[in-house]
């Protein structure tokens, strides 16, 4: 097992990796809409969250030398059920084709710190 680094990025707040490599595998911790160079959330609606989670997995991935096209499961957590909809709607643009979409799971739960979305990943690295 190794941990990801990922440069350019505040050190997580809690006893955690952003990513760990295991057996030709990434998984990607829990992320949120965390400005990359300041480790504060940047809070907003559903879409602007989800989109600043999304591009930090794909920051942490491409430290670890993959891509979102190499991801093969996310689990997503909303803060509101209600924003499912929203939240797809920026899905689908970091995953627009369908043979490369991965398997997911979206469920509602309490998050921390006024978050709206949580998402954890898990990703092939190639080769």
């Amino acid at each position: 097992m190794k941990p990801v680094d990922c440069p350019g990025s505040p050190k997580p707040k809690g006893p955690f990796s952003y990513g760990v490599i295991s057996q030709g595998f990434v998984f990607v911790s829990g992320l949120a809409s965390i400005d990359p160079a300041t480790g504060e959330f940047q809070l907003g609606d559903i879409r602007h969250e989800a989109e600043l989670t999304l591009l930090n997995i794909k920051r942490v991935l491409e430290a670890a030398g993959t891509d979102l096209d190499h991801i093969v499961k996310c689990s997503v957590y909303l803060k509101d059920i209600n924003d499912f909809a929203a939240l797809n709607e920026v899905y689908e643009k970091f995953f627009p084709h369908e043979s490369k979409r991965p398997a997911r799971v979206t469920v509602q739960a309490v998050l921390g710190s006024d978050i709206k979305v949580e998402i954890d990943a898990i990703a092939e690295l190639p080769g």
